[in-house]
C-alpha cells in the first residue's frame, strides 16, 4: 500500500524538497569496488594482521598519516593490535559512526589493514556500532579483519552500494565480496547488510519527479527489492537468516514497497541542508524522523525499525563550489560542538539508533564537490581529534 510521507514544510523546512535532492546529489558516496581474489586477499590480510604489516597502500586522492599527534595511537605495538594507548578525549559518546576507510574510491582503491585497524582502535573509544556503504575496494573484509585482529567490542552494518545503470554488476560484485567477508572472517560483529544507498533519490531525482511512490520511484524499487531478497537468500544459503537487511535512503525518499520488503530503514537526516539553526538542529532532526520516517514505518505490515543514517554538523567549507546562504549557522567546530551537546546522548537514551557522520573528514570529497563536503568528521584527514569535548552519555548501546 501506499503511504504518504510527510514534507518538509510541516517541520519549518524549505517549502520542497529542493534541499535534499541538491544536497544529497553533491553529496554522492564514490561507488565502492573489489578487487583481487579471495586467495590474495587473505594471504595479504594474514600478513598484515600477523607480521604487523599493513597491506600496501595504493597512491589516492586521501592524505592520511598514521603518525598525527592528537589522536592516532601512536606506540601500538606493531605486533599486537589489541595493545593501543588511549585517549582520554575519547569517549563512547554516540550510538554508531558512519564510516568509510579512507581511500576507498575507485579506481584508486588505496585503504590498506593498517590503515583500517587504526580506525577501529580509534572508533572503539567513542562507539561500538559502524555502518558501512558499500564492500568495494574490500571494505567488508578488511573492516572485519581489522575488527577481528584488534580485538574492540565492534559491530557493523556492511553495505552494498548497487547502480541502476549496470544490470546489476555492481550489485553482484559487492555481493561477492561481502559472501568473501563472511566466510573469511565470520558474523560474528555483523549486525545487518544494507542494500542501496540513496537509490531511490538518485533515480527519481533523475528522472525529474520527487515523489518515491510515484513512476520512477516505483520502477526503482523494481530493481532494488530483488537485489534485497537476493542478500536475503544468500544469508540463508550461509545459515546467517539472524543477520537483518536493510536500505539506505535521503528521509524523504523511501518506497513504501521497498521498506516492506527490509528488515530495517536508514534515513539521512541533515538539519544543515536544512537550513536549520544550529540552536534548533538537534530538535528539527528529531521531529522530522520521528515524523517522516518512524511514523511511517510502524504504519507498515512488517514494521521495519528505523535508524538514522547519517546526521551531524560541517566543521569547515572549502572555496570550490562554496555557497555563502548554505545555511543560518556557519560550519564551525564550535557548531559541532552544540549539535553534539544537544544531540548525542539525549537520541541513545530515547532509543533512537543513529549514525554520527562521520568518522573523518574526507579530502576527495572537498576538491570533488567542494563546498562543506569534505569537513563532516570528528577526526581531521590526518585522525587528529578536532578541539570537541565529547558528554558522557553512560548509555549502554546494543
Amino acid at each position: 500500500m501506499a503511504v504518504q510521507q510527510q514534507t518538509y514544510e510541516n517541520l519549518d523546512a524549505p517549502t520542497s524538497n529542493a534541499w535534499l535532492e541538491n544536497s544529497e546529489k553533491a553529496k554522492k558516496r564514490s561507488k565502492w569496488i573489489v578487487t583481487g581474489s579471495v586467495v590474495a586477499l587473505a594471504v595479504l590480510i594474514a600478513l598484515g594482521v600477523g607480521l604487523g604489516v599493513g597491506l600496501s597502500k595504493k597512491s589516492s586522492n586521501n592524505s592520511t598519516s598514521s603518525t598525527s599527534s592528537g589522536s592516532a595511537p601512536n606506540g601500538t605495538n606493531p605486533n599486537d593490535p589489541t595493545n593501543f594507548p588511549k585517549n582520554s578525549a575519547l569517549k563512547q559518546s554516540f550510538y554508531g559512526i558512519a564510516y568509510t576507510p579512507l581511500g576507498s574510491q575507485m579506481p584508486d582503491c588505496g585503504n590498506s589493514l593498517t590503515e583500517v585497524i587504526e580506525d577501529m582502535q580509534l572508533l572503539s573509544q567513542i562507539t561500538t556500532n559502524i555502518r558501512l556503504y558499500g564492500a568495494d575496494c574490500n571494505q567488508s573484509s578488511l573492516v572485519l579483519a581489522a575488527i577481528q585482529a584488534t580485538g574492540v567490542n565492534m559491530n557493523v552494518y556492511l553495505g552494498n552500494y548497487p547502480a541502476s545503470d549496470d544490470n546489476g554488476t555492481a550489485y553482484l560484485r559487492q555481493k561477492g565480496e561481502i559472501q568473501t567477508a563472511l566466510q573469511q572472517f565470520g558474523a560474528g560483529h555483523v549486525l545487518g547488510v544494507t542494500v542501496g544507498n540513496e537509490f531511490i533519490l538518485d533515480y527519481v531525482t533523475g528522472q525529474g519527479q520527487q515523489d518515491p511512490n510515484g513512476s520512477a520511484g516505483q520502477e526503482a524499487a523494481a530493481m532494488l527489492i530483488p537485489w534485497i531478497n537476493d542478500t536475503r537468500s544468500m544469508l540463508a544459503g550461509m545459515g546467517l537468516s539472524n543477520i537483518t537487511v536493510g536500505n539506505a535512503d535521503a528521509g524523504s525518499y523511501f518506497n513504501t514497497q521497498v521498506l516492506e520488503a527490509v528488515d530495517y530503514g536508514m534515513s539521512n537526516v541533515h538539519p544543515w541542508f536544512a537550513n536549520q539553526t544550529i540552536d534548533y538542529a538537534a530538535n528539527w532532526t528529531a521531529d522530522f524522523f520521528e515524523n517522516t520516517n518512524v511514523v511511517v514505518a510502524q504504519a507498515l505490515p512488517n514494521k521495519p525499525k528505523m535508524f538514522i543514517a547519517e546526521t551531524g554538523w560541517p566543521t569547515d567549507t572549502s572555496q570550490f563550489n562554496y555557497n555563502p546562504n548554505d545555511g543560518p549557522s556557519i560550519a564551525s567546530v564550535g557548531n559541532l560542538q552544540i549539535f553534539i551537546d544537544t544531540f548525542a546522548c539525549q537520541a541513545t537514551a530515547n532509543g533512537t539508533g543513529y549514525f554520527f557522520f562521520e568518522f573523518s573528514d574526507e579530502p576527495w570529497k572537498a576538491t570533488t564537490y567542494g563546498g562543506v563536503e569534505g569537513y563532516w568528521g570528528l577526526f581531521d584527514s590526518n585522525k587528529n581529534f578536532k578541539n570537541l569535548t565529547l558528554p558522557d552519555c553512560n548509555q549502554t548501546k546494543t
